[in-house]
């Protein structure tokens, strides 16, 4: 579908909305650095960040907490009962990427190299031979925290020559443990030396750090691709393309007082090692900012049930376009194209939350917006990946579909999508959230 033909017939986004997709992925390297731009973003509508540890107000207006590397944001209308149900979208904002570990100074061979664990199911080839930065975030002994970012080349992991592995070409074979550490110069290895570097590159006082959460990322900027510019290739698209995408929408909502529910931007971390922390989908963020929100509104466990029940969550995330080189890996007649609007996310056996109510709701979501939409089903013979979309649904008893945006080179250190998708997506995310 060409560009004109797919854009929305109604909504606020269109190939501009791709434009600042691209410079929310370069500024967004970590997870930490992903909730402060949509932090940012939020807060020049009027968004207020709220503390955990501090009594919360029933005022209406946009409203966020942050813990770590996950955003919970909701817009509550003037007027808005306790009981009044909410709009969830959905995220994660964790991407597969080489973490660094506790004691990170190591080498060999006259080597410097920082020693480096893998995070999630990541293309490990795609993180060979290419310029790498350090991004993530230090924590000081009065226990804040500071952003960093090393974005330029510092590291690479090098590629063993094909003169030294002439069978390469017939199966390359990494050992995760002995050929992901990257190297970043030459000479003597003295313990602490990253952590100094990083503190520098930070302005605070090595001495001072007393921990850290640290990853490599690939520094080539996002850029359009193909003749006429309808592909965009770029870093952490799973799943920052719907992080984005939410907080756009959400952030379109601020001012509006006449919404039947209360819109919510949920982005979790950890996603993709299974969810399981105090920032994931399955912690308990979600549930307690949703129940604080209807007790501060002066409601009660009877009006937190009502709102429950009413309550839709549309689990955004990326999915598999159907490859050209690979067709025969793919449900042979379910074909998502790029493209060609969001995907719809099926699996009978719960990998995937969407049932038929759900196809319901997004598509009159879609149909609103003036949106295309598609179907996504995995072959039989292929196993299915997961979302936070089931854990969702399981631990709070909220209704939830899956959705997403179809890409290719889903856990490359750099991905492609469709140019027009990111903002037939938010165009959807804004139809769902208003009702």
């Amino acid at each position: 579908m060409s560009s004109a033909a797919s854009r929305p017939t109604a909504g606020p986004f269109d190939r501009g909305h791709t434009d600042d997709l691209m410079a929310f992925l370069t500024a967004s390297p970590s997870p930490y650095h992903a909730v402060a731009s949509a932090a940012e973003r939020l807060e020049k509508v009027g968004f207020r960040r709220v503390e955990e540890t501090a009594a919360w107000e029933g005022t209406s207006g946009g409203k966020y907490v942050i813990r770590g590397g996950a955003i919970i944001a909701w817009y509550v209308p003037e007027g808005a009962a306790a009981h009044t149900p909410y709009r969830i979208v959905g995220a994660h904002t964790d991407s597969p990427n080489l973490r660094v570990k506790p004691q990170p100074d190591m080498g060999a061979q006259g080597w410097r190299q920082v020693a480096v664990e893998i995070y999630g199911g990541t293309l490990l080839n795609t993180w060979l031979d290419r310029d790498l930065g350090l991004a993530g975030r230090l924590t000081l002994r009065d226990g804040s925290h500071h952003l960093v970012n090393v974005d330029r080349p510092l590291l690479r992991v090098p590629q063993l020559a094909i003169h030294l592995d002439r069978q390469v070409n017939d199966g390359l074979k990494l050992d995760r443990q002995r050929h992901m550490q990257p190297i970043w110069g030459i000479g003597q290895v003295h313990e602490g030396d990253l952590i100094e570097f990083v503190a520098a590159e930070a302005g605070v006082d090595a001495e001072d750090v007393t921990g850290w959460d640290l990853m490599v990322h690939a520094v080539d900027a996002p850029a359009y691709l193909g003749r006429d510019r309808e592909l965009l290739a770029g870093p952490r698209m799973d799943n920052l393309l719907s992080v984005h995408a939410a907080t756009a929408a959400l952030a379109s909502l601020a001012g509006r007082d006449d919404l039947p529910y209360i819109p919510v931007l949920a982005a979790f971390d950890h996603e993709e090692n299974g969810s399981e922390a105090d920032t994931g989908a399955q912690g308990p963020l979600l549930g307690n900012v949703l129940e604080r929100s209807v007790y501060a509104r002066g409601g009660s466990y009877e009006d937190r049930a009502r709102a429950f029940a009413g309550t839709v969550c549309l689990s955004s995330d990326t999915g598999h376009a159907v490859h050209p080189n690979y067709a025969e890996r793919h449900d042979p007649t379910h074909h998502p194209r790029v493209n060609g609007g969001p995907i719809l996310k099926v699996n009978v056996n719960q990998r995937y939350a969407t049932d038929g109510s759900g196809r319901a709701v997004f598509a009159a979501a879609c149909e609103k917006a003036g949106v295309p939409w598609q179907s996504f089903v995995s072959s039989n013979d292929m196993p299915c990946g997961t979302t936070i979309g089931p854990i969702t649904a399981a631990r709070h008893g909220i209704s939830t579909v899956d959705i997403g945006v179809a890409i290719l080179s889903m856990h490359s250190a750099r991905e492609l999508c469709g140019a027009d998708d990111p903002y037939l997506l938010a165009n959807a995310l804004v139809a769902f959230l208003e009702g």
